[in-house]
């Protein structure tokens, strides 16, 4: 199976969950040249989401977020992979951490064209050196 696998740092925040409150984050971190490997957002209850930022530089972002006053949790690790966009590709990669008992706690696979796609995944703190070493990364 061909695919490349990156561990990443990501930063979680909450905002209101309101029309317009994630776009004014990511504008903001884009005015200050940050440059956002992935987000992901959801909602929380209680009228919050969360946002879980994926920048490309987890030290510039953390020198603009201050700038920004954002703030946001201590940065957790996830990986970031990309794949050849073909039927059974993510049921593969899962199919890896399955076979070393490894829980993962989230994922998410878009298609992206030409014959590729990416996806975030998310495994448990204390498995993910193991996770890292199933996934060869």
């Amino acid at each position: 199976m061909a695919f490349t696998v990156r561990t990443v740092d990501y930063f979680a925040t909450s905002v209101p969950d309101k029309a317009g409150a994630g776009h004014g984050i990511l504008a903001a971190l884009a005015a200050e040249g940050v440059n956002l490997l992935g987000v992901s957002g959801f909602p929380t209850g209680a009228g919050k989401a969360q946002l879980d930022l994926i920048p490309d530089d987890a030290a510039a972002f953390a020198k603009a977020a201050a700038r920004l006053k954002l703030r946001t949790r201590k940065p957790k690790r996830a990986f970031l992979l990309e794949l050849d966009d073909r039927v059974g590709a993510v049921a593969e990669v899962l199919g890896r951490l399955a076979a070393q008992k490894i829980h993962v706690i989230a994922a998410q696979a878009l298609a992206a064209g030409g014959g590729r796609c990416a996806m975030i995944l998310w495994v448990r703190p204390g498995s993910y050196e193991k996770a890292a070493k199933a996934l060869g990364a």
